[in-house]
């Protein structure tokens, strides 16, 4: 067991896409925009820089109508296996978190994993327990599966 494991959330799923393409869905703000969230939220980008200490400024707006500030700085990339960032509600946000994503050959498709440790174990159960974490990095990647196995395989995403 790891050290952080009381902390952590970990989701994963397989994707029908090969790597390249999937990483490619993750590093493209004009990919980003079309799966990226949980069921009915939408997310509007203000501004995106994918660079290791670059920023991804965006906003997502659940079905709702409540508008979440969100930003994430990456911290490391290493096409196509793997991007670790910084994820919070703004660049100061105590409150923000680490995740490790990777790409990982699974055929022809690829296994992707979230894995996501929190400064607190209170956190992560606040993030599971009220914004249902779990289930909306679940969903999340269900889209990103529907969207690289549909537009963009058939090229109208790209």
């Amino acid at each position: 067991m790891s050290a952080t494991a009381d902390r952590e959330i970990v989701i994963s799923r397989t994707i029908g896409a090969p790597r390249e393409l999937v990483f490619e869905a993750f590093t493209e703000v004009r990919h980003l925009s079309r799966w990226w969230g949980p069921d009915g939220f939408t997310t509007t980008t203000a501004s995106f820089d994918f660079r290791v200490g670059g920023v991804w400024d965006f906003a997502m707006r659940g079905p709702d109508g409540t508008t979440y500030p969100e930003w994430i700085s990456w911290t490391e990339i290493v096409p196509p296996e793997r991007i670790a960032l910084r994820h919070g509600g703004s660049p100061d946000d105590p409150d923000a978190f680490e995740t490790v994503l990777t790409f990982e050959p699974d055929g022809a498709a690829t296994r992707v994993e979230m894995r996501t440790v929190f400064r607190t174990r209170e956190l992560r159960d606040t993030a599971v327990e009220r914004y249902r974490a779990v289930e909306g990095g679940r969903q999340t990647l269900a889209h990103l599966d529907a969207y690289v196995t549909g537009p963009v395989r058939t090229g109208a995403g790209r």
